[in-house]
């Protein structure tokens, strides 16, 4: 075991026995010690054995990342020759993680614990992002979800999904990008939902959130062309993670054959992006669906602006114009 794992191990032991402290002064003091043992063991630069010569395709920032769809994307991409910046509320499943990670792929592996509808955490990532000049991927993993019925929900908590879903999603984003087209390259992932383009099937206000995000990235790739930056969405179906027990629905519940694993959906959507896609749904069995499926969009967009209602509406015509 190397110095840095030794170091990561201490510190995690540091801020389990610090949530478990009753006095604050105490939990303080701990949690304080366990930051100090972080960031000696984020100071070194010593790689294990053979890795040491390893070259970095840049470094990602992996948000959400502390279990399911997020870790197997740390695993992956680290696997793949990148470093990593993980960002997760769950400070000690990111530590865990991140040792696991360093000792089996020699990457430098870095934790930001943070709560991205905390506006000071979400602030602290956006400027990790808009200074670290190694940042060469962004994984927009985070989110929330909800599968009551609207009138069924709280609507303080619609309004915090809105808020992770789209508001953090979309600062992280402008974070990121105006450094990416500097540098001349950059990737963009984000981690969208079939209920962008079926919104029946879930609660609404998730489905809305999700479209967001698709929107975002398909404007996005069209405004960044000739760039050096490439946007990926992902539109993932039921993936077998806590997400649906949090959203107040077990996995268990849903009906067989409809779930997949995080690890295969990490794994369909990095092939797809190896294959240049900019949507990948993995789940779709025929791509050429979802291609006649933007075709019949892209053609109907250059008729969904006229000076005059369409004939159906028996609408006479104005000869004015408002803007």
């Amino acid at each position: 075991m190397d110095e840095r794992q030794k170091l990561r191990e201490l510190a995690a032991w540091y801020r389990e026995f610090a949530e478990r402290a009753g006095n604050p002064a105490i939990w303080d003091a701990r949690l304080r010690t366990a930051e100090e043992l972080e960031k000696k063991a984020a100071s070194l630069t010593e790689r294990r054995g053979d890795m040491s010569a390893t070259k970095t395709t840049g470094t990602a920032v992996i948000t959400g990342a502390s279990s399911g769809i997020g870790a197997v994307y740390a695993d992956r991409l680290a696997k793949r020759g990148y470093d990593l910046i993980l960002v997760a509320r769950n400070r000690g499943r990111l530590a865990m993680l991140a040792r696991r990670l360093e000792s089996e792929t020699g990457r430098s592996i870095e934790t930001i614990p943070a709560d991205l509808n905390d506006k000071e955490d979400l602030a602290r990532i956006e400027t990790t992002l808009r200074t670290n000049a190694a940042i060469t991927l962004l994984v927009n993993n985070a989110g929330v979800g909800a599968t009551a019925p609207l009138l069924d929900s709280d609507v303080e908590k619609m309004d915090e999904m809105i808020r992770l879903n789209v508001g953090a999603l979309t600062r992280l984003t402008y974070a990121a990008v105006p450094g990416f087209v500097a540098r001349g390259g950059g990737t963009l992932m984000n981690i969208a939902s079939i209920v962008a383009i079926s919104p029946e099937t879930l609660n609404g206000v998730y489905g809305g959130t999700k479209a967001f995000v698709l929107a975002l990235s398909l404007s996005l790739n069209n405004e960044l062309a000739g760039t050096g930056v490439r946007v990926q969405v992902i539109l993932p179906g039921a993936i077998a993670t806590e997400f649906w027990d949090i959203a107040g629905l077990p996995v268990g519940n849903l009906r067989s054959g409809t779930v997949m694993s995080a690890e295969d959906l990490v794994d369909a959507a990095l092939a797809g992006h190896d294959q240049g896609e900019i949507v990948t749904i993995p789940s779709l069995p025929d791509r050429t669906e979802w291609d006649a499926f933007e075709t019949a969009r892209r053609a109907m967009s250059v008729r969904l602006s006229t000076a005059v209602p369409a004939a159906r509406y028996g609408i006479g015509h104005s000869n004015h114009a408002e803007a």
